[in-house]
């Protein structure tokens, strides 16, 4: 009887481990054999469909992983201007990259080299429009003439954030640094080898190279199992090699990375009023720094430092990146230094309108400009793919969207006139939210007014806290404005 019933345990174990090891069979093998086909993949004699091995994000250069979630958006502390312009509300936001710091001098600095060195010769125009208003110092009744000639070059300050950058020139910069990146891992890679005599059409562009417009120096280029194929050929999206694009992040990022909400249980019930913990501007932290400041910021009018032996933040203007403490996420100077541009054109209620996961208002769908035979346009002069705005013919079939540009709907359009037997006939005039807003009689809001967000060595602590908005023109600049880029996270929220 004991032996039978011995027997009949090592049979259940054998059908459970033959089991789990069916099942890691069909599960495990799906990156060597089709789990719908049964055809293997990265075969040539199967016809050579490949799947790559890698299936994790690289974290790029710069960048710190946020973990996504919910949070309340908004402005949850005193509104001493009764403004309620950033109402409270509940929003989701997927998991992506930040940088860890501000861009600093030095990083501009490298830019502007690359875009003298490409494009100086024959398009100067490409260097001069992307170089900082260094003049923002200047002050009428102040003396910041050495800032306005020192601050971006002098070695003594290219830890310092870049000021002077127009949320254009940021957006431009974060397009440049994409395009660095993915030239360098495929470098890395062995697929290209480095090309220091790009000028002009001949630079990499990452659409460019996709899509076959740019070959650069091939070193080792990657197999292609086609058999109908030539036997070699560049990298693919597919590969997994390259990185998504850097870009500004979303207000919504932006307010959620700065936060730090990290580790909070899922009632959120703590709400920041800073990016740290507690409603004091000084750190309660015992290790050392216990007493200092967590930020640099005005501190009462004609305060910007303190008294010589005891400055309370330790800067006068802005501060090398870094020095304060970081927040939850590890992210350094969310809460002044410099403010920062958001990707969002502002509207006074955007939070009410705008969706409840991963709001953004400001999508102007875009797709690349083909050729008479249909096929993909050649690049530009300066060696990027031409896009369009998607026609309204072609959007008219969806129900998703109907045009291509979205930054007015429910705030601007027609659909949210006042007047609206006025406003019906200028359905497609560019000029609805101009006239809604009456822009530059009562309010400079329009389509290119962008958020900024957090506070800056020229404020006061009420725009430390994160819901706080507020917005400029997208052309302009100022002394007190810098940035930080963002990239998507591909695959699961998590790591």
């Amino acid at each position: 009887m004991l032996k039978n019933q011995q027997l009949f345990s090592l049979l259940i174990i054998v059908a459970i481990s033959l089991s789990i090891t069916s099942c890691k069979g069909i599960f495990g093998s799906k990156k060597d054999v089709s789990a719908t086909t049964g055809w293997s993949y990265n075969d040539p004699t199967n016809g050579g469909f490949e799947v790559s091995k890698i299936n994790e994000q690289e974290t790029g250069p710069g960048l710190v992983f946020i973990e996504g979630g919910s949070f309340v958006m908004g402005q949850t502390n005193e509104d001493p201007l009764h403004e309620n312009f950033a109402p409270p509300r509940r929003v989701t936001v997927r998991s992506f990259y930040m940088d860890e710091t501000e861009i600093t001098n030095l990083d501009y600095l490298e830019y502007l080299y690359w875009l003298n060195r490409v494009f100086g010769e024959d398009y100067p125009e490409v260097y001069r429009k992307a170089l900082p208003d260094t003049l923002a110092w200047r002050g009428k009744l102040a003396y910041n003439e050495p800032l306005a000639q020192l601050y971006l070059r002098h070695p003594a300050y290219n830890d310092y954030p870049v000021i002077g950058v127009s949320w254009v020139q940021a957006t431009d910069y974060c397009a440049w640094r994409s395009d660095r990146v993915n030239e360098m891992l495929l470098i890395r890679a062995g697929i290209l080898s480095p090309d220091p005599d790009q000028s002009n059409q001949n630079n990499f562009n990452t659409d460019a190279y996709l899509a076959g417009q740019y070959v650069g120096l091939p070193n080792k280029p990657l197999q292609d199992l086609d058999p109908s194929g030539t036997g070699d050929r560049g990298a693919r999206l597919e590969d997994g090699i390259m990185l998504p694009k850097y870009r500004l992040p979303t207000e919504a990022e932006w307010e959620y990375a700065a936060l730090g909400l990290y580790g909070e249980d899922e009632m959120i019930t703590e709400r920041r009023i800073y990016p740290w913990s507690g409603h004091l501007l000084r750190s309660t932290d015992g290790k050392g720094e216990y007493g200092e400041f967590m930020a640099n910021f005005k501190r009462a009018r004609g305060d910007y430092m303190g008294t010589a032996g005891s400055l309370n933040d330790g800067a006068d203007i802005t501060a090398p990146v870094g020095i304060y403490p970081p927040n939850d996420f590890g992210l350094y100077n969310m809460a002044a230094n410099v403010a920062e541009w958001v990707q969002d054109v502002y509207r006074p209620l955007s939070h009410e309108d705008v969706s409840d996961f991963n709001p953004f208002r400001g999508n102007v769908f875009m797709t690349p400009v083909l050729d008479e035979e249909g096929n993909l346009a050649e690049v530009d002069s300066l060696g990027k793919i031409r896009y369009r705005k998607v026609s309204v013919n072609e959007a008219q079939a969806r129900f998703n969207y109907r045009e291509a540009n979205n930054i007015n709907y429910l705030d601007g359009d027609n659909r949210s006139a006042i007047d609206n037997a006025k406003w019906t006939a200028e359905v497609n005039n560019s000029s609805s939210t101009t006239d809604m807003y009456n822009y530059s009689v009562s309010s400079l809001i329009n389509d290119q007014a962008r958020v900024y967000k957090g506070g800056s060595w020229k404020d006061g602590a009420f725009y430390l806290s994160p819901g706080v908005r507020r917005f400029l023109d997208q052309k302009k600049a100022t002394d007190y404005i810098g940035f930080r880029c963002a990239m998507d996270r591909v695959g699961m929220p998590v790591k």
